[in-house]
């Protein structure tokens, strides 16, 4: 089994879920898994790996399950990657299997509880001797570390973030039976781990590629540094020996993910140096799109807005979490970026970079938040326009300052201002869809309609894998990853409806 939950961005209602195996699409609100059975894996036996078998034939079996973002999805293919060199074989049911690995996310309170939720149906099948050990590693087994023990007792091993390329070693001790060193966790490095050699579990014609690790931040609601430490720059080299192994591999469009891009460069270079690791990037043969993800306003020099603007690569798609729009907030926030320069900026990239498309993520209900407040954060919205958004409801995370401001709302005013603020985004995402109808523009093909042979699931530009919508396009013999020129013509809810106009590519 090979299962991957991606995050749950709440009501954000221009996001819908692609499954990579099918084209099944999910509403925002869909807790449920997507599954994916992997090509090579071959029909599990009823019984577990033993001696003899692994002397013919694999070390071991094993099942998978990725939750979180991007980031995390970057370590589990890592972590794939190495079990697969050192001769463990990835199946498709934990039945059977002699160890499940659970790559947590404990970044906010619904997270963590789904995070439970596939620790403890891994345990269940122990407990009916149907699996034989559980691995939990990731961003919950490190920020809870022995408290997580305590409570689910029966997880064999814990890995924290820095300790994932042990897991080999880990897997090692699991199927020999030898129970020492249960917990594995290690300091935040000054260097960021390597993610070269991953077994990628995203579609063969895009892939994420992280360029830095931890956060210098200190927002009061987020336990990110907690978890995964200060932020540490990947060497441009390194970056890009990475991206022209993923282009070798058929990538045709490359996600650059941190947790803080534009901060790219500060702690090994002393200077932010997004621009010339982008120059870099561009250079790689074989990537058609280069799209940027997770960018902080700071740092966003008119020398990047420049190069976005006339890059052939980089998409004009800027994902840029604000939070909010109040200095009050954005002071309690502790965000060190203000309402007027804010505002300047994103006027500034809609000026600049031609057809840009601008997607945030914003807070409703932080602890103290006025009606004032949250007046002057809607009206923001229905001015700015972001074609692209998602909104959260507070989280109360307890080891956060947030936790200990006063204030703090009710759940239920959360939830009604979180859905007025998507009832205005609404609006906004529907005319900018509208406004599509009649334009030609590429669209980049993920997969077929189940059962509709001349209809595909693709993106635009304007679409982040797994975050955005998608365009249905109408074409004769397209494949996943080609890149075909499209007329809109229509809008389909969030999503467009399209007609391949041109040769795929």
């Amino acid at each position: 089994m090979y299962t991957i939950r991606w995050p749950r961005l709440q009501a954000d209602l221009s996001f819908h879920r692609l499954s990579l195996t099918g084209g099944e699409r999910h509403n925002e609100g869909s807790v449920d898994a997507q599954r994916l059975p992997l090509s090579n894996a071959r029909p599990l036996t009823q019984t577990f790996t033993n001696e003899l078998e692994r002397a013919a034939g694999p070390k071991g079996r094993y099942a998978f399950i990725s939750l979180g973002c991007p980031k995390n999805t970057v370590d589990s293919e890592r972590m794939l990657g190495m079990l697969r060199l050192e001769g463990y074989e990835l199946v498709n049911d934990p039945v059977g299997a002699d160890f499940a690995v659970v790559n947590t996310c404990g970044f906010i309170e619904s997270a963590r509880q789904e995070s439970f939720a596939s620790i403890d149906e891994m345990l269940d099948l122990k407990r009916q001797g149907k699996l034989r050990g559980l691995i939990v590693s990731g961003c919950l087994a490190e920020r809870q570390k022995e408290l997580l023990l305590e409570h689910r007792p029966e997880i064999d091993h814990l890995i924290g973030v820095f300790g994932r390329d042990e897991v080999t070693k880990i897997a090692d001790r699991l199927v020999g039976g030898l129970e020492e060193q249960r917990l594995v966790f290690r300091p935040a490095p000054a260097k960021p781990l390597a993610d070269q050699g991953r077994l990628r579990i995203t579609p063969n014609h895009f892939a994420y590629l992280k360029i830095s690790e931890g956060c210098d931040r200190l927002c009061t609601f987020c336990a990110i540094p907690k978890m995964r430490g200060k932020h540490a720059t990947k060497p441009i080299e390194e970056v890009v020996a990475e991206a022209k192994e993923l282009a070798a591999a058929g990538v045709r469009e490359l996600v650059v993910v941190a947790q803080d891009t534009t901060y790219y460069g500060m702690d090994l270079y002393g200077e932010p140096r997004l621009v010339e690791l982008l120059r870099e990037l561009e250079k790689v043969e074989g990537l058609e799109w280069i799209r940027l993800m997770y960018l902080y306003p700071m740092y966003f020099t008119d020398e990047l807005i420049d190069l976005i603007a006339g890059s052939e690569r980089i998409v004009p798609y800027l994902d840029m979490p604000l939070q909010h729009i109040s200095d009050r907030m954005l002071k309690r926030m502790q965000r060190r970026v203000s309402a007027a320069p804010t505002k300047e900026l994103v006027a500034k990239l809609r000026e600049r970079i031609p057809g840009v498309v601008m997607r945030t993520t914003l807070i409703a209900g932080f602890p103290g938040e006025t009606d004032e407040d949250f007046a002057e954060l809607a009206e923001w919205i229905a001015e700015a326009r972001f074609e692209r958004l998602g909104v959260f409801t507070y989280s109360l995370e307890p080891d956060t300052p947030a936790a200990r401001l006063p204030n703090h709302l009710p759940e239920e005013v959360k939830a009604e201002r979180r859905d007025t603020l998507m009832a205005i985004q609404q609006q906004v995402a529907f005319d900018w869809g509208d406004a599509q109808v009649g334009r030609q523009c590429d669209v980049l093909i993920d997969g077929p309609v189940p059962d509709e042979p001349t209809a595909w699931i693709g993106r635009t530009a304007a679409d982040a894998p797994d975050v955005d919508c998608a365009t249905f396009v109408t074409g004769e013999g397209l494949k996943p990853g080609q890149i075909v020129p499209c007329e809109i013509v229509a809008r389909s809810g969030y999503d467009l409806v399209a007609v391949a106009v041109g040769d795929a590519r």
